[in-house]
């Protein structure tokens, strides 16, 4: 399981993070019973933007719309976040659980949509529904808001992995960082109201959680953010160079007692490799990709390790789906 923290620029121009958010004033609603606690719920300074923390969720939500409208969404959100996390805990130690294939157990609407969006590569390689847990919070959430309201566009951040509601004409301007620790955006694609992705997620051994590979980040458009997070830990998990002197990794518990991936080794340093070795462990990433766009998991993924990038799909050339997004993907941006 890896997640990175990627940016999305909102019409171009707002780098965002959702773990690096102030919250402004709280943002009132009526508590609906579930749960221990009352997560942190406000609005951000700007006032467009709400922002939702429980333990280790943290959501930046924005939605475009009616003022009524968006308030109703706001609350939906604010009524469906609160016990969520309590909801994971109860059945944590089957989400820390490799995936099987003799089916799903898990009771809670989040826990088998994590285990769903995990479930197509269980039988080739080790994955836990633990995987897409933030593409499957950002989904839940933007799921309740569309229920309770009528909104023209609105997307949920879960740190990087990001859930897209586009009504007719509408579009969201994603920015591609070069590795989830820096700043500054390499690159920008528009994803429009047109075009099939609605998940959007990044992961890397940079990034909040720990990587088998060795690469600085990949970020995956999917049909949904849950496809989105697994597939993202897959690619970026292929990105390697098995055996290589030049790579420290260490058992995953020694790092973390209570990981999922147990004593399994996860990657915590590359050092220098030469051109070729980088242009290696790049393929690697980028053939698992296309296998996963072949097979309709994925619209796309970018692949970043050493400088050097790798594009599939809906973000790259010759891209077999998805030709008008590609065709609007900004070329040249400044790399970190």
């Amino acid at each position: 399981m890896t997640r990175a923290i990627s940016s999305e620029v909102d019409t171009g121009s707002r780098k965002e993070n959702a773990s690096k958010q102030e919250s402004g004033a709280p943002f009132r609603f009526h508590r609906n019973g579930r749960g221990s606690r009352l997560p942190q719920i406000a609005l951000l300074p700007d006032g467009k933007r709400l922002h939702l923390q429980d333990g280790p969720i943290d959501l930046v939500i924005e939605a475009k719309g009616g003022d009524a409208d968006i308030r109703t969404a706001y609350q939906a959100a604010a009524a469906r976040f609160t016990g969520l996390l309590d909801e994971l805990c109860a059945e944590l130690a089957e989400l820390r659980s490799a995936a099987a294939s003799r089916g799903c157990t898990l009771k809670g609407v989040v826990a088998r949509r994590m285990y769903a969006a995990v479930a197509p590569f269980a039988a080739d390689c080790f994955i836990t529904p633990m995987a897409a847990v933030a593409g499957s919070v950002a989904e839940e959430i933007l799921g309740a808001m569309l229920e309770a309201a009528t909104l023209d566009r609105a997307y949920v951040n879960n740190g990087g992995d990001i859930a897209l509601h586009l009504g007719d004409g509408e579009q969201f301007t994603v920015g591609l960082m070069d590795r989830p620790d820096r700043h500054g955006v390499m690159r920008t694609m528009t994803v429009g109201a047109d075009m099939p992705p609605r998940g959007i997620a990044t992961s890397g051994r940079h990034g909040r959680s720990f990587s088998f590979g060795i690469a600085d980040a990949v970020t995956v458009l999917a049909r949904t953010a849950s496809q989105a997070d697994a597939a993202a830990t897959v690619v970026a998990n292929a990105v390697d160079l098995p055996d290589h002197p030049a790579i420290l990794r260490v058992p995953a518990s020694e790092l973390q007692p209570d990981s999922d991936l147990g004593a399994r080794l996860v990657t915590r340093d590359v050092g220098r490799l030469a051109e070729h070795e980088v242009e290696q462990a790049l393929e690697a990433g980028a053939a698992r990709a296309r296998d996963l766009l072949m097979s309709g998991l994925i619209e796309g993924a970018a692949l970043r390790l050493l400088g050097e990038m790798r594009l599939v799909g809906a973000i790259g050339n010759g891209a077999p789906a998805s030709h008008a997004l590609q065709r609007r993907t900004t070329e040249h941006m400044p790399r970190a």
